[in-house]
């Protein structure tokens, strides 16, 4: 529970935007979780937490008649799958974006600078070249190398140089 509870909370709270409803239902996920404990066959505790809060919530919606229509282009996945990877990948975006603010500002002059511009802000090199009045060719190679030092950390950063 103390794992796992301000994922939850934090998904119920962006699936009824209501606080005082998202601190009931995620006290009725884990009393569920806790009743149905011999379900869980692979161990995914937080895929099984995050299915059951995201269901809880489904039906709070019904009930008070807050559900809305998916957009045709969302039906490839139903409701509650939507919303767990739209609250996980959110959390996980933040995270992974906070780690690459600090990874870009440990870098050397100027690879920390364009670094941040580029990975963080989505600047294309053209932008970043114009807006520090260098050519755009320098810009270019200061991103593959900032790349090239931030790959230690993170892996590989995929996708080439915006022109």
């Amino acid at each position: 529970m103390d794992e796992y509870q301000d994922l939850i909370f934090t998904l119920c709270y962006r699936m009824t935007s209501d606080y005082f409803e998202s601190q009931d239902i995620t006290q009725e996920t884990f009393l569920a979780a806790f009743r149905n404990l011999d379900r869980v066959t692979d161990g995914n505790y937080k895929a099984w937490l995050c299915r059951i809060a995201s269901n809880r919530c489904i039906d709070y919606l019904r009930l008070s008649g807050k559900i809305t229509k998916a957009a045709p282009e969302d039906m490839e996945l139903p409701l509650g799958e939507r919303q767990i990877e739209s609250a996980e990948g959110a959390a996980l975006e933040r995270e992974l974006a906070e780690r690459l603010r600090t990874g870009c500002a440990k870098l050397r002059t100027p690879y920390n600078e364009v670094a941040a511009l580029y990975f963080c802000e989505e600047m294309t090199a053209a932008e970043i070249a114009e807006a520090r009045r260098e050519k755009l060719k320098t810009v270019q190679t200061q991103i593959r190398r900032a790349r090239l030092l931030l790959q230690k950390e993170f892996g590989d950063l995929k996708g080439g140089v915006h022109e």
